[in-house]
């Protein structure tokens, strides 16, 4: 960049903030809706040829095929995000994601159809996942690049906190849809929570139409500083950076989806819990993740990125067998709080951290594509947690204590990204260089670029 961007105005800032929760919360809901049904429906609607379990286990499958094409999402868009604006592509993953999620909310059921129903329902889960590739990516990276120096950590933690409270609002609507006489609830009420995306498009697209382009961007534009193919240049200028980003998301992907889809398929079927209870621990899990998000996003401008996410991934490997001999005993005061504990130690500090961890890895030029693709190759490696998951209990007719194993062996992997990590929280975003090559420092520009 040849100079830093005027600083963003009080009541832009604003309206970033507020179009990046609304849009990501929204977003995210239409993704984590499906992970619900996958613990709860799919299983009895979608793969009724199969025994229970090997439902659950297909039904979850296809749930992990969301995150298989999450990384296509993230290059693809991130490609745009990086050649046509932040904003621009925004808008058009909110699209994506808002009609592929209610078409699924319209599916023929297998009685009605056959084989077709999982097939159809399989490819509007992959058009989910492109659109999820560049979401949160694409709302970080504008948070960022708005932010003023010294408080990127704290506001660019707001687009986490949207995920969470998309969270909330999913399981919170199959909450109320199971309100419904369960012959009702499995006729025509699940689908309801799929349907309302429809209306939560427009929504989702008031509040990015309102929020102006980034400033980084806007510079790069007027200094003609595009580059033509962002992938190639993030993976040859920032290849230690991109190994980093993959691992960094493996730990907290495993963790979200254990405790929101394969704990709840758990708890109902093993121990007894009923739906309600199981999906409420999960709405207490996210409920504590939101309102810890601002804390740990400012901590990390003041102690560091880095310190952080190591404390909250030991944390994880620390606990999980405590957290699974809680959720064991079937007690439900005990099962939420082992998930409030584990979101508030394990999870909220890595995911608040996040936003703003990955932008500070990239250089402007292809921040976009290389936080999109880098994340969500982690996703897609961890995304089939649930399916592990329930793979592994099978294995010791139910128990979890594999799922326990698995999940320290994910911490292992995103500890070892995050030692590797260098910490840039005193580094102007629009100073950091397009280049991560060896013996070169990829956090300021070499003098010649200056």
């Amino acid at each position: 960049m040849s100079a830093t961007p005027p600083p963003t105005s009080s009541p832009e800032l604003k309206r970033v903030v507020t179009g990046a929760l609304v849009g990501t919360a929204l977003e995210w809901y239409d993704f984590f809706i499906y992970g619900t049904a996958a613990a709860l429906v799919f299983n009895r609607l979608f793969f009724t040829d199969s025994d229970p379990a090997a439902g659950t286990i297909a039904a979850f499958a296809t749930f992990g095929v969301g995150f298989v094409v999450r990384p296509f999402g993230g290059v693809l868009f991130g490609h745009l995000g990086d050649k046509i604006g932040r904003r621009s592509t925004l808008i058009i993953t909110t699209l994506i994601m808002g009609v592929s999620t209610g078409l699924i909310g319209l599916l023929p059921t297998h009685p009605a159809i056959g084989v077709w129903a999982p097939i159809l329902l399989t490819l509007l889960r992959v058009c989910q996942g492109l659109g999820a590739g560049a979401e949160f990516g694409g709302a970080a990276t504008l948070l960022a690049e708005h932010a003023p120096p010294g408080r990127r950590g704290y506001y660019a933690s707001f687009a986490q906190t949207g995920v969470q409270i998309g969270l909330v609002l999913g399981t919170s609507a199959f909450l109320l849809v199971q309100l419904l006489p369960e012959e009702d609830f499995l006729a025509w009420g699940w689908r309801l929570p799929f349907l309302v995306s429809f209306a939560l498009i427009g929504v989702a697209l008031y509040v990015r139409l309102r929020v102006a382009e980034s400033p980084v961007f806007r510079e790069m534009e007027r200094t003609r500083e595009i580059v033509r193919l962002p992938i190639k240049d993030a993976l040859a200028r920032h290849p230690r950076n991109f190994l980093v980003g993959v691992g960094a998301h493996i730990n907290d992907t495993a963790i979200v989806y254990t405790l929101s889809t394969f704990s709840v398929a758990y708890a109902t079927a093993e121990l007894g819990m009923s739906n309600h209870g199981a999906l409420f621990g999960v709405i207490l899990f996210a409920l504590t993740v939101i309102v810890l998000q601002p804390v740990y996003g400012n901590l990390s401008d003041r102690v560091g990125r880095r310190p952080l996410n190591l404390f909250s991934v030991v944390f994880v490997a620390l606990f999980v067998y405590p957290y699974f001999l809680m959720v064991d005993t079937g007690v439900p005061w005990l099962v939420w709080l082992a998930m409030m504990i584990m979101g508030a130690f394990g999870f909220a500090p890595q995911v608040a951290v996040q936003p703003v961890f990955y932008a500070e890895l990239f250089g402007a030029r292809v921040r976009y594509t290389g936080f999109a693709a880098s994340r969500e190759l982690g996703a897609a490696l961890a995304g089939f947690s649930p399916l592990i998951g329930a793979a592994l209990a099978a294995r010791l007719d139910g128990a979890p204590w594999l799922v326990a194993a698995f999940l320290i062996g994910t911490a292992v992997i995103s500890f070892v990204a995050f030692y590797a990590s260098r910490e840039t929280k005193d580094i102007d975003i629009a100073d950091i260089a397009d280049i991560d090559i060896a013996g070169i420092d990829p956090v300021r520009k070499p003098v010649a670029e200056e």
